[in-house]
């Protein structure tokens, strides 16, 4: 843990920084969150160091702007983070192959810029190490990866976000070609098990056992839309993008796949904010709510998508005009010179042992809300460097 405290300095100007309303957004976020979580290993809200997704998620916005703004305090942050998980064998504290979960490749993403800027080999064993969970990672039998072991034969949304980007990139980076096929053979099929034709929506979840309890026992779509696990997939559509080959023989159906999403999210704006609902479909609805992190997942999504000529270009200006809904709707200045994301929903999945879910509308509006939490925060963070706002 050679550089633990070393953005300490940093802390100071970023603190400075926060007091400072002619920064952008992306700079008074991250220095907000900076204050907030003096050592980055406290992202999330944790109490111990550990591997998990949502440091990886908000760390990697944060080396954007560290990209953006060349200041190195941001660097030092994620790095810090980085260097006290990852040992120097290539090892992650607290990661177990053996788990099988999907989730833990996210973190994975944060490591290319970083290993990138130090060339340090430990960094290269990690991504090594967490790539080599998908040579034998459970699948459904049509070759979809399972979501985790402990949810056997199911395939999430989520999981397309914690899994294809780290590894279309880790295929860009280290030569791997193989690897847009197995992305494009996720993304792709996990559309066809998911979406519903009526609406054009895609379902969290599906169970080739349909054994689950929240699975439709003819189709095994779990009951509903939720805004965040749509917002997962669609963030993974443009990021997988950055790295696909021009050639590759499905990429134009990943492309159709964004822009069918695209326009389809549009039908489902609250009329009034501009915003989505935590259920995608129940705009209005008794119990439902207007929710940050889905969002400004889906305005990420429209920006970078037409940005990179992915979507068409009047995606960018819908999604300035929603960017600036967000800000009205869910950012909130605060007395110490910091801003807070308000309305994320906290976490909703699906099944489990200890309190099960069943994926119904009042288990998706009763899920615990909370600020500044990850999943709202990098979205807003990476869509602010987009817009330089």
């Amino acid at each position: 843990m050679r550089k633990i405290g070393i953005f300490m300095v940093g802390l100071i100007s970023s603190i400075s920084a926060c007091t400072q309303s002619a920064d952008p957004y992306y700079v008074r976020m991250a220095d907000s969150e900076m204050q907030r979580n003096p050592e980055s290993w406290m992202v999330d809200f944790s109490k111990e160091l550990k591997w998990n997704y949502c440091h990886g998620l908000e760390l990697g916005a944060i080396l954007d702007v560290w990209k953006k703004t060349n200041d190195r305090k941001y660097f030092d942050y994620a790095e810090s983070y980085a260097d006290s998980v990852v040992n120097e064998d290539g090892t992650i504290k607290t990661y177990r192959l053996e788990e099988y979960n999907i989730d833990r490749l996210n973190s994975g993403k944060m490591l290319f810029p970083i290993y990138e800027e130090t060339k340090d080999e430990k960094y290269r064993l990690a991504m090594a190490l967490l790539r080599s969970q998908m040579n034998t990672h459970p699948r459904t039998s049509n070759g979809l990866f399972w979501h985790k072991k402990i949810y056997p034969h199911q395939v999430w949304l989520d999981g397309i976000y914690m899994g294809c980007p780290f590894l279309a990139q880790y295929g860009a980076t280290f030569g791997e070609p193989r690897l847009f096929d197995e992305v494009a053979h996720q993304i792709i099929g996990t559309e066809k098990v998911t979406k519903d034709e009526k609406t054009g929506l895609l379902y969290h979840g599906w169970d080739e056992s349909r054994q689950q309890r929240w699975a439709d026992p003819e189709t095994g779509r779990s009951p509903n839309f939720w805004s965040r696990a749509i917002g997962w997939y669609m963030m993974a559509l443009v990021d997988v993008l950055d790295f696909m080959p021009e050639n590759h023989p499905r990429r134009t159906e990943i492309i159709r796949i964004l822009n069918d999403i695209s326009a389809t999210i549009e039908k489902y704006r609250d009329p009034a904010t501009g915003m989505w609902y935590q259920v995608t479909d129940k705009v209005g609805a008794e119990g439902n709510y207007l929710e940050s992190s889905g969002s400004a997942m889906f305005i990420y999504t429209w920006v970078k998508g037409a940005q990179n000529g992915f979507l068409p270009k009047v995606f960018e200006e819908k999604g300035r005009t929603a960017y600036d809904q967000y800000v009205k709707r869910f950012v909130k200045e605060n007395p110490d010179g910091t801003i807070t994301v308000t309305d994320a929903c906290e976490v909703a999945g699906l099944g489990g042992e200890k309190e099960y879910r069943d994926g119904s509308y009042a288990y998706y509006i009763s899920t615990p809300r909370r600020d500044n939490d990850p999943k709202a925060v990098a979205p807003f963070i990476k869509v602010s460097v987009l817009l330089d706002k």
